[in-house]
């Protein structure tokens, strides 16, 4: 499925080695990503983040302009988030990784969060190596908005199984180890943290914030089945092509 690794062809932006490796997918995502960026820029600047890859699926918006004004690396692709995913990785350098998506931004202070979990969790710990993920909330102060993040939070913490806009932390090598991201039209997030499995996964204690625009539009109580459906059909071995017309 995955087919020969990717190659890193850069459009432009820094491509300096450091502690972590920020990677973003993004389509049509300039109304959300410049508060992504502005919210780790902070760790950037003290060193923590060396280098921060935007992997654009095809823009025609000004994503990849914003992007490269921020003095992100950024590398085409075609479009599919565990394809993007996949390519951002395998053009990062660091021995840690944090994926993003585009309209989910760490809260204040993450920055030491993350610090705090790298030196507990070196990434030559070997078989006790972990990766991570923040404690969902959205841009909506709703009742509706607070009752699904608490669900996504539960699924996180007691099944490990967080979703993408929860962000991913690893060590490089342990996502080496269990295979990275697979070229997934959906449900990437799901399949490589089941590879993971329940041992491996932490929900920080710390939150990051993500756009609910697809919940207002479509209903949370829809969405939320939508979703739930879409898990089960994926439990059952329905390809992620078929779910993947199924989300849209």
């Amino acid at each position: 499925m995955d087919g020969d690794p990717p190659t890193c062809d850069p459009v432009a932006g820094d491509t300096v080695a450091g502690a972590l490796a920020v990677i973003i997918p993004v389509l049509d995502g300039a109304a959300h990503l410049g508060a992504t960026l502005a919210a780790i820029a902070p760790a950037r600047a003290s060193g923590l983040i060396g280098q921060v890859i935007v992997v654009d699926g095809g823009s025609r918006d000004d994503s990849v302009a914003l992007a490269l004004a921020e003095g992100a690396q950024v590398l085409h692709s075609p479009p599919g988030r565990g394809r993007q995913l996949r390519l951002g990785a395998a053009c990062a350098t660091a021995p840690w990784l944090l994926f993003l998506h585009a309209d989910s931004r760490p809260d204040p202070g993450w920055a030491a969060v993350l610090r705090d979990f790298c030196a507990a969790n070196p990434p030559g710990s070997g078989g006790r190596a972990r990766a991570a993920a923040f404690r969902l909330r959205f841009d909506d102060a709703g009742l509706a908005a607070r009752i699904v993040a608490a669900g996504a939070n539960w699924r996180a913490r007691y099944l490990a199984l967080p979703y993408g806009d929860q962000g991913l932390l690893i060590p490089r090598a342990l996502y080496d180890a269990v295979g990275g991201y697979r070229d997934m039209a959906l449900m990437e997030d799901v399949d490589i943290a089941r590879r993971l499995g329940r041992r491996r996964i932490r929900l920080l204690d710390h939150p990051i914030t993500t756009s609910a625009e697809r919940y207002r539009r479509a209903g949370y109580a829809r969405r939320v089945l939508r979703n739930l459906s879409i898990l089960a059909l994926h439990a059952f071995g329905v390809g992620p092509d078929r779910l993947a017309r199924l989300y849209r």
